[in-house]
């Protein structure tokens, strides 16, 4: 091309004497562009000389052909909407091993440096603004648990201490001195970390030890750690059902986020039973062919009500409709049962007493898989699955939420082990712990503070209100020392919101009195409904109804058979287990 230039430069009379690079600009200029304003006539001219030219005339045609920009020819023409560009290999280059291609005559979108690009932040903030307006919004409060003097904890300042009562830690392991002294050494022997995912220098003796130790409290043959048990239903209920050919998941309708998502994932088909509905359950077995696999997964102890799955129920009806049960055991392993099994071990109380094995005849038997935490009563952290052999064994290789997950460190896998191990043997821990949680729900509701009826160690008091709800644990935590988080939407239905308060045995009798004391003078300042109140507004969230209150699981018999002679524990709560 440079060539041809220069030639026809020398060959024009008018431009003879013009460089190059003069006229190679000069071919892409309009009449009117890169001149000042006094220059315009002649420039314009020398332009329209050339042009007639019968000899610059080509050159420059051919020129501006040549460079004319993708933007400016873009320019020239309305711009197609986007379309996926169609490669097609054309041949391969057998000494590079390249591919070449060729491409349609679809144009890229031209970006405008004058449009405007979406606006992330501002989406954002309108999501955050929906949270505040309907009162939904999760304030995280800064609280800093003393370990060596739970349920004490300080807040930002760390002069400022509070009281703990909403923790999730309910038997206080987290403090526990033989757990402490395992992860000590554990630290010290084999470090921080893991090293990696099971498969890939994540897996260690303290593991195994941890799974068989969780096997052997379930009756279980076999078990198998997560990082939580969030992770362990969504990975369990995602692997099984999306592998049991055209499986139908039964869900209960108050089952936890974890075990939704599982059963989302999973892609299966749902069908969702109202909460602790056996006959309706039954109703929905009924419509899906027996040949049809099929699973059932609920809670023992739903840990927003307190309220308790009926697991024998379910179970027998699993076994009548040729289905599989999935029991969450998250807030009920080490609080229920002679080992703290959970509650489907305290069904069953004497006989796993004196037999802690499976095939033992117990409701445990009827199980298919129980999921569990590491991180309440327990005290540490992570999440597990108890089944069967090849069930565990076929989650450990398909499940992506165990095989891509670093392993739980040796610290954490010991430090669980010790306080399984200790809860097996030691149950002083749950007799006070239950013992605080009968004493609490009494004064409450001597006072009519309205305490949702349920069996378990939940003490959930009903507000009804977003926004009272907050004002009401903000006032706890500001005016009383004491903190309790409130519990709104989506964790609980809207006009369901509430206080959830979970004693534990480090509660005393003072605690006791002062937070009752606090929630009195809470309820009177602000006008909160009562139990009357909701009563005549016709009850909710079983609230002021009619319907008759729940026994406690642990009974009054049980409570006896289970303290420890050597311990006083009725003396140190100034009590008596007969007033129940």
């Amino acid at each position: 091309m440079e060539a041809a230039i220069s030639q026809f430069r020398k060959a024009c009379p008018f431009l003879h004497n013009k460089s190059t690079t003069y006229l190679r600009n000069l071919s892409r200029m309009p009449a009117h562009a890169g001149f000042s304003e006094a220059g315009n006539v002649r420039g314009n001219a020398l332009i329209s000389m050339a042009q007639k030219c019968p000899v610059m005339g080509k050159a420059l045609a051919i020129q501006s052909k040549s460079y004319l920009h993708t933007s400016a020819r873009l320019a020239k023409q309305p711009t197609s909407p986007l379309k996926q560009a169609s490669v097609i290999q054309e041949r391969r280059d057998t000494t590079t091993h390249r591919n070449a291609y060729s491409y349609n005559q679809q144009q890229p979108v031209v970006h405008s440096t004058n449009s405007q690009h979406f606006d992330y932040e501002a989406l954002y903030k309108v999501e955050l603004d929906k949270k505040h307006q309907d009162k939904s919004y999760r304030y995280f409060n800064n609280i800093n648990r003393l370990a060596q003097q739970f349920p004490k904890a300080h807040t930002a300042n760390l002069q400022e201490e509070v009281t703990v009562w909403c923790s999730n830690d309910y038997l206080g392991m987290g403090r526990n001195s033989k757990v402490h002294d395992t992860i000590q050494h554990t630290l010290h022997r084999y470090g921080a970390g893991a090293g990696g995912t099971r498969n890939i220098a994540g897996n260690c003796a303290l593991h195994l030890q941890l799974e068989a130790e969780l096997a052997d409290l379930h009756h279980k043959p076999a078990a198998l750690l997560f990082t939580s048990c969030y992770v362990a239903n969504d990975a369990t209920l995602s692997t099984l059902a999306s592998k049991l050919p055209g499986c139908v998941i039964f869900s209960d309708a108050s089952n936890h986020a974890s075990m939704i998502q599982g059963i989302r994932h999973s892609g299966a088909k749902k069908i969702i039973f109202k909460h602790n509905d056996i006959q309706d359950l039954e109703a929905k077995l009924q419509s899906v062919d027996i040949n049809t696999p099929k699973l059932i997964a609920f809670e023992s102890v739903y840990s927003m009500s307190g309220s308790v799955g009926h697991i024998e129920k379910i179970c027998n009806l699993a076994k009548k409709y040729g289905a599989i049960t999935f029991l969450d055991e998250v807030h009920a392993v080490g609080m229920y049962g002679p080992r703290g099994a959970g509650v489907s071990e305290h069904l069953d109380y004497d006989l796993n007493a004196r037999f802690p094995h499976n095939n033992n005849g117990s409701v445990l038997d009827k199980i298919d898989i129980i999921s569990g935490t590491l991180g309440k009563a327990f005290g540490v952290v992570g999440g597990y699955i108890a089944g069967s052999a090849a069930l565990v064994d076929m989650i450990r290789s398909y499940a992506p939420g165990f095989i891509f997950t670093t392993s739980l460190p040796p610290i954490i896998a010991a430090g669980a082990r010790a306080s399984v191990q200790y809860l097996k043997e030691s149950t002083k821990e749950r007799v006070m712990q239950q013992l605080n949680t009968r004493l609490l729900k009494d004064r409450l509701t001597e006072l009519d503070i309205p305490v949702i009826p349920n069996p378990s160690h939940i003490v959930p008091v009903l507000v009804g209100e977003a926004e009272p709800c907050k004002v009401a644990s903000d006032q706890l935590l500001r005016e009383h020392g004491i903190y309790v988080q409130s519990i709104n939407y989506p964790t609980v239905a809207r006009g369901e919101e509430r206080l959830r308060i979970t004693p534990t045995p480090g509660h005393n009798e003072t605690m006791t009195d002062h937070l009752v004391n606090a929630l009195e003078t809470i309820w009177r300042k602000n006008g909160f409904k009562r139990v009357s109140d909701w009563k005549k507004d016709g009850g909710r969230a079983g609230v002021g109804t009619n319907d008759p209150i729940p026994k406690p699981i642990w009974t009054d018999a049980q409570l006896r058979a289970a303290i420890d002679p050597s311990v006083s524990i009725i003396n140190q709560r100034n009590t008596s287990i007969s007033a129940y």
